[in-house]
């Protein structure tokens, strides 16, 4: 949790530039804080029973990439945060006291953010390729399209992708795309 903070909060902000092209990917697991329902991420050494020490809030990481003097910022996260399995944990033993886990937002006017599932949703993997099935669609369409697609088309992609792999998987999964009014930022290139 530290080192993520360390990264997003100092050593980015130094180093980007007004014209610098942002691009951050978080593939791990998310957690909800069981009392608030907050989401949080989990980097590889937080400890789900301390949350508030080795996690990140989601909403803070909105807020500090939000911050950054780019223009624009894409932020990627094939995580979930039911507490439910996937790519989600929760403390041994707790139970979310949550019927709903509030994954933030406040997106910042310059972010634009994909996530693996909607809220409610656990998260599957691509057990062949070694990857969560989000991440595998997400670089398989940026290939098909060799980087150059914009955040529209590429979402597109992974809509039809991810939720016809997870039905035949015999669950649900939806990609997101935030904020809902894109604007001007629908037509950023990922190149």
């Amino acid at each position: 949790g530290n080192k993520l903070k360390s990264y997003l909060e100092e050593w980015l902000p130094l180093n980007v530039k007004e014209d610098s092209r942002v691009f951050v990917y978080f593939s791990g697991h998310g957690a909800p804080d069981t009392a608030s329902g907050q989401a949080y991420l989990v980097p590889w050494d937080g400890d789900a029973k301390f949350l508030k020490n080795t996690g990140y809030p989601l909403d803070r990481l909105y807020k500090s990439l939000g911050a950054l003097k780019s223009k624009h910022v894409i932020l990627v996260m094939d995580a979930c945060f039911t507490g439910e399995g996937g790519r989600s944990v929760l403390a041994k033993g707790a139970r979310p006291l949550v019927t709903k886990v509030d994954v933030g937002s406040d997106i910042q006017e310059k972010l634009v953010v994909f996530a693996a599932a909607a809220a409610d949703e656990v998260t599957g993997t691509q057990e062949d390729q070694g990857h969560g099935l989000f991440t595998y669609q997400f670089l398989k369409g940026l290939s098909a399209k060799s980087g150059r697609s914009t955040v529209k088309e590429l979402f597109d992609y992974l809509l039809a992708h991810v939720q016809d792999a997870a039905r035949r998987d015999g669950r649900e999964q939806t990609p997101q795309l935030m904020p809902a009014a894109l604007g001007d930022r629908a037509g950023i290139k990922l190149h």
